[in-house]
């Protein structure tokens, strides 16, 4: 047993001379690609496979969604928004709501200069806002008489700023800078 043992390392030591050190160091290229096989790309083959599946099956979801066989589950945050673009008023009544914030301003005897107003998007909700900025001189039970009125009235309304200013210490009358934005939907 130790003579064959012995015989096949000999014949071994001889074939390794024959092929020599580039020959020995191609195999160690070719065992270190089956190696890199092994370890990266098999696994990656794998997540192909598996990507391309997922693929399949959201093709055939979105078909039959097309078809009206499967209905698309809503958020509750979603259908909440939904819910309140549907009690908002519209982007075009916004022109009756400024106007009904003067009647309420002339209800409380308050004079108003001429505001800012700007119409914008609210990037994350999508509603349209308006924002207004009203200068306004009154006596303090007046304007906040007003603002009681304006935040019953508007329930879309949204008091965001409040300036109050007096120009001495005995004046009745106060001058106030109001920021607000009424929220509106966009249809």
């Amino acid at each position: 047993m130790r003579a064959r043992e012995s015989l096949n390392s000999l014949i071994l030591q001889e074939r390794l001379r024959r092929i020599g050190p580039v020959g020995l160091a191609a195999v160690a290229v070719g065992l270190l690609a089956v190696g890199v096989l092994c370890v990266g790309v098999l696994p990656q083959w794998q997540n192909l496979r598996e990507l391309r599946a997922a693929e399949a099956d959201a093709s055939v979801q979105v078909e039959r969604v097309r078809r009206g066989e499967l209905k698309i589950a809503i958020k509750p945050e979603q259908q909440a928004l939904d819910s309140l673009r549907q009690q908002l008023p519209g982007q075009p009544q916004a022109s009756a709501l400024i106007e009904r914030l003067y009647h309420l301003a002339s209800a409380e005897h308050i004079s108003l200069a001429r505001g800012e107003y700007a119409l914008g998007i609210d990037p994350r909700t999508q509603l349209a806002r308006y924002q207004i900025v009203l200068p306004v001189r009154g006596s303090y039970p007046q304007i906040r008489g007003f603002l009681k009125g304006l935040l019953k009235q508007l329930p879309t309304l949204v008091l965001e700023d409040l300036e109050l200013q007096r120009k001495r210490i005995g004046d009745s009358e106060l001058n106030a800078r109001l920021r607000m934005t009424l929220y509106l939907s966009r249809s």
